[in-house]
């Protein structure tokens, strides 16, 4: 007879890969300035927000030095979340309901992106908890 059994692993994970489907742009805020159409929030790629964040300091990979934001997106269902290694590995993935830690700006509900971000890419009030990719019945 055969058993199969779960193992459990220690993973240092360094950054979250956020894929979020925005629904409405304009409920983004650039510079100061309403971004009616998307057009101004950096590391958008098509339909899709795409950000790799640092889980330790909060800081948006590649964000453009001196551009500061302020989102409030509607993604709902539409999103991809992923832990990743040093390396690029993915090592947890999520779809569809935004991580609590990617709206320190106030209560998302699994459905909405609010954060700030200052000109340096740091995310105001960063807190990473990795409890929504450990809980199995996700």
């Amino acid at each position: 007879m055969q058993l199969s059994v779960k193992t459990v692993q220690k993973i240092t994970v360094t950054r979250l890969k956020a894929e979020c489907g925005v629904r409405y742009w304009e409920d983004g805020e650039v510079n100061g300035v309403q971004d009616e159409e998307g057009a101004l929030i950096p590391l958008r790629q098509g339909d899709v927000w795409r950000i790799f964040v640092n889980l330790d300091t909060g800081v948006i990979d590649d964000w453009p030095e001196g551009v500061t934001a302020k989102v409030h997106y509607k993604v709902c269902d539409a999103g991809v979340y992923s832990l990743i290694d040093a390396d690029g590995k993915e090592w947890a993935k999520r779809e569809w309901y935004v991580p609590p830690m990617l709206s320190p700006g106030g209560a998302g509900y699994g459905d909405y992106v609010i954060m700030e971000i200052d000109g340096t890419g740091k995310i105001d009030n960063w807190s990473a908890d990795l409890s929504y990719f450990e809980d199995d019945d996700q």
